[in-house]
């Protein structure tokens, strides 16, 4: 397959899924190395950047002048976007993204996220002052649509390309679906026939194969994995070897392995505090150990062990297992 150049060049067209309380700095650092074309910051809402001017701490956790990520925000007045992504703009950024995906309940009652794609005209507003507010580009994250009588997504993506968006990702399912059943890749088709800027699918991509047949069901110019990272962080570059031809990430094995681990873990403890970090780490050992044939009891210990100095003794017993090879 060919290699889109995505806004700024960027390249392969594997990218990393913006998650909340998941693709923090450490888990996209970690990412990146092995190799992605972008990686998304997670979603932050204009009103919050908008509150006090980011210090160090905020500008880290948005990775805002990190080549190859872009920054994600959210909103659902066009004044405070487009001075959100001023703000963040003239701090750096690469690259700003608009969330018009976000199913979470808390975020589509202030009428963010996916709620937008119920008011087309109002969510337009807001995409034509963020991409007038920058020189930087600016790319789109939506989905199919609000639910199954409402799948409007090519329509709004056809009025941001007028509008001046760069890409768009398309999770495949409507935001009543959340995450259930399964991503409907065909219906990104009609997205990618609507417009001419480059198109994303997103939804169920967790392996090669499934990367493989998005791409050919959708039409689509790249992927974008969220989930299936979870606990294999050499997956997009993985995809990317297969499909595009990249180099073949060196995938860790048994005490390499444990050692990404762990280093994995100390850059969380390292960035968040002493409160926070171990309980943030907690759920990427439980997907680490999901790779590996980690014995139950371990795996046990090592999720309800609170003291630091005791999980790096753990990890090197429970991580000493081969991962599981990602599907080809």
């Amino acid at each position: 397959m060919s290699t889109l150049a995505l806004p700024l060049g960027l390249t392969p067209p594997v990218l990393l899924a913006p998650m909340a309380g998941i693709t923090d700095l450490p888990t996209r650092t970690l990412v990146a190395r092995f190799g992605a074309g972008l990686v998304v910051s997670e979603m932050i809402a204009s009103h919050e950047l908008l509150s006090k001017s980011p210090g160090t701490r905020e500008k880290a956790e948005l990775g805002i002048g990190v080549e190859g990520t872009s920054v994600q925000i959210a909103g659902r007045e066009a004044a405070p976007m487009a001075e959100a992504a001023r703000m963040i703009a003239d701090q750096g950024a690469r690259i700003i993204d608009i969330n018009m995906g976000c199913p979470a309940k808390k975020v589509t009652q202030g009428l963010s996220g996916s709620a937008l794609m119920k008011t087309p005209d109002h969510a337009l507003r807001l995409i034509e002052a963020v991409v007038n507010a920058v020189d930087v580009p600016v790319t789109l994250k939506t989905r199919l649509g609000w639910d199954d009588e409402m799948l409007n997504a090519p329509i709004i993506a056809k009025r941001a390309e007028a509008a001046g968006i760069q890409m768009i990702t398309i999770h495949g399912r409507t935001r009543c679906q959340f995450y259930k059943g399964h991503a409907n890749w065909r219906a990104i088709a009609r997205v990618k026939e609507a417009v001419h800027v480059p198109v994303i699918a997103n939804g169920d991509i967790t392996s090669t194969a499934a990367a493989r047949m998005a791409l050919a069901h959708s039409k689509a110019d790249g992927v974008m994995i969220g989930r299936g990272a979870q606990g294999k962080p050499w997956l997009l570059a993985e995809v990317a070897h297969t499909l595009y031809g990249t180099p073949a990430p060196v995938i860790p094995q048994g005490a390499a392995f444990g050692d990404m681990v762990q280093d994995h873990y100390d850059e969380i403890q390292r960035f968040y505090d002493p409160k926070l970090g171990p309980r943030v780490a907690r759920k990427h050992l439980g997907w680490y150990m999901d790779t590996c044939e980690t014995p139950p009891d371990l795996r046990r210990a090592l999720l309800t062990c609170s003291d630091p100095a005791e999980v790096r003794n753990l990890i090197a017993q429970a991580m000493f297992y081969t991962p599981a090879q990602v599907a080809a």
